[in-house]
């Protein structure tokens, strides 16, 4: 098959794909309006979130038999299309995974355990033990929303802290362990301390948190996202760690991540989050290690050899 590459990939993809004998082409450059004059050539898109494939640019792809995501967000995609006209969609999750759960666990201890606030403070010549006194995960009981590649993982990492461990996922069944108890979403706010959402941006996910959802936990929590951002809007996290219903937030993803498209409204909530010592940001890098960035290639060569017989 003919495939182009429209993002930066690691350079192990090209040879992967090759050995399968495929004619690659390589252009993380192209621009949309490239790839709309020469998307009826190819046979597979691999890509990651630079262009969303809507109808638009699909309508085009004439030749099309299947996108290959190097990553796990389906967001962008007209999935209704490709089902309607039998493309096929890869992604890997399964790149990824280990490298989201292991950020969201370091942003937990880091939060826990005051280490950016303490390191600041070190470099300053100031030595505050009292100040910087931090909190244990043994006893506490995690809570994760999603039950995916991304919420296996994390639950895993959190073997041999000594927590509870619960999930929740509307869509699967019959999941839980001796480390993890499935429950409904009615349990895992009422016992929950720590929440870590892993769940794909959808309507029925978008802005699902707002005040009043969170507000309906037993007791106040510590919130980790490396999921989806758009699910809870920078107003409602300032709103509830105001009035400590959050104890702190963890946010490798936000609301809108050019910082440039903020309305003035949001540049004021973002500048208010920024300023708390109760949260912790980091770029969206959560699933992007070193090793993620070879994995996700091998993850989707491996698909596309079984789904095509390469």
């Amino acid at each position: 098959m003919k495939i182009l590459i429209i993002d930066e990939m690691h350079e192990s993809i090209m040879p992967l794909l090759e050995k399968q004998g495929h004619e690659v082409i390589y252009s993380p450059e192209i621009t949309r309006a490239e790839i709309m004059r020469q998307v009826v050539d190819y046979d597979g898109l691999v890509i990651r979130s630079k262009t969303p494939m809507d109808r638009e640019l699909l309508e085009r792809a004439s030749k099309l038999k299947f996108i290959a995501r190097a990553g796990a967000g389906l967001d962008k995609i007209d999935l209704d299309y490709l089902e309607q006209h039998g493309v096929k969609l890869f992604h890997a999750a399964k790149g990824n995974r280990d490298a989201v759960a292991e950020h969201a666990m370091g942003m937990l201890l880091a939060m826990l355990n005051n280490v950016k606030k303490a390191d600041s403070e070190v470099r300053k010549g100031i030595w505050d033990r009292e100040g910087n006194r931090g909190v244990e995960l043994a006893g506490k009981t995690v809570g994760i929303m999603g039950f995916g590649n991304m919420g296996k993982s994390f639950a895993h990492r959190l073997k041999g802290f000594k927590v509870n461990v619960m999930a929740y996922d509307k869509y699967k069944m019959d999941f839980g362990d001796d480390h993890v108890q499935e429950v409904i979403w009615e349990k895992l706010k009422a016992e929950a301390d720590i929440l870590s959402i892993h769940v794909p941006l959808t309507e029925e996910t978008r802005g699902f948190f707002t005040l009043k959802e969170l507000e309906s936990f037993a007791k106040p929590f510590w919130l980790i996202n490396t999921a989806r951002g758009e699910v809870i809007s920078f107003k409602t996290l300032n709103e509830a760690l105001d009035r400590g219903i959050l104890r702190g937030a963890l946010l490798d993803v936000l609301e809108i991540e050019k910082f440039q498209k903020f309305t003035t409204a949001q540049k004021a909530e973002f500048e208010q989050l920024a300023a708390r010592e109760n949260v912790l940001f980091s770029p969206h890098v959560a699933g992007w290690t070193f090793e993620s960035y070879e994995k996700i290639n091998k993850v989707l060569a491996k698909r596309i050899k079984k789904a095509f017989g390469s």
